[in-house]
């Protein structure tokens, strides 16, 4: 048997690869039903995360604990699956105040293929080991690898690097016994079915695995402390809607009027977390910092002592 002989082989056994013989006119129909049929599809992947969040969970927990004492969460994908991991660590910073190298975005053949298909680099194992070497893994980091099929090289090598580093590991997949999920400590496997266009997992796939990549990164933070409630008080203002946001959040926790909100943002340099702690917690600016500091960030805890 040929090398794509074998591949081919190993495509029909996976889900996500499956033909649907009922689809096989979708093109004939007119343009309104394709869009309820591609609909009626999404709906459906919701309930396969769920299926999943007990193991999103523990992961959720193994990772913050890590991130705590100052480990990274580094996203190692191919193709769509890549492209996700990277969209997802771009929005930590904005959101959550992270520094840009605390959440990081691996995808196979660099930069580039985020906009074109890099040749032959998702086969290669290789290539995601020296694309850790290259971040320093230690440890105290954690790796999610990411992929429909749960096959592609890139990812389990990502996966495989990383256990032989003492980092925590995740396999993220959406076909049930992935290699993927078998290689790492935590694997997450969201079965979707079958794709509306045979084997495009940027459909019902990629949808599953923004969803959990947005319940890894979300929960995460929250269990750092980057939350007080629903608040993002760890939200960084770089643009006049994100200034006029913060000034919100400062008012929705505190229920202070504009003059008090104002002093207090600019008594910490525009930092909303140490806003609220000066406002509910009847201190100064670098008392704040330092409570804070003192309470790993977590504002409940700082305002707690403040009290």
């Amino acid at each position: 048997m040929t090398a794509y002989a074998a591949l081919r082989a190993q495509l029909d056994t996976l889900t996500t690869e499956a033909f649907r013989p009922e689809l096989a006119d979708i093109d004939r129909l007119p343009t309104l039903e394709i869009a309820r049929i591609m609909n009626a599809e999404d709906a459906t992947v919701p309930a396969a995360v769920a299926g999943e969040l007990p193991r999103i969970a523990a992961a959720v927990d193994a990772i913050a604990a890590r991130m705590a004492r100052g480990g990274r969460l580094v996203y190692a994908g191919a193709g769509t699956a890549g492209r996700l991991g990277v969209l997802d660590a771009s929005e930590c910073p904005p959101t959550f105040n992270t520094d840009p190298q605390q959440v990081v975005g691996l995808i196979a053949g660099g930069p580039t293929a985020m906009v074109k298909a890099v040749e032959g680099a998702e086969d290669s194992a290789e290539l995601a080991a020296a694309d850790l070497t290259a971040l320093g893994l230690t440890a105290d980091d954690s790796v999610i690898g990411i992929s429909a099929s749960g096959r592609t090289p890139y990812a389990i090598g990502a996966v495989d690097f990383a256990r032989s580093r003492g980092a925590l590991t995740v396999g993220l997949s959406c076909n049930a016994g992935s290699a993927l999920a078998a290689a790492a400590e935590h694997g997450i496997e969201v079965v979707v079915g079958p794709e509306l266009l045979t084997g495009s997992t940027r459909l019902k796939a990629g949808t599953a695995q923004k969803l959990v990549l947005n319940l890894i990164s979300t929960v995460t933070m929250i269990r750092l402390g980057k939350t007080y409630g629903n608040l993002m008080v760890d939200v960084r203002a770089s643009n006049e809607k994100l200034r006029a946001r913060s000034r919100r959040i400062v008012a929705l926790a505190t229920g202070a009027p504009d003059a008090e909100i104002e002093a207090a943002l600019t008594a910490t340099d525009g930092e909303v977390k140490n806003a609220i702690l000066v406002i509910l917690g009847g201190v100064d600016g670098p008392t704040a910092t330092a409570l804070l500091a003192t309470a790993g960030g977590h504002l409940r805890a700082a305002l707690a002592e403040a009290r």
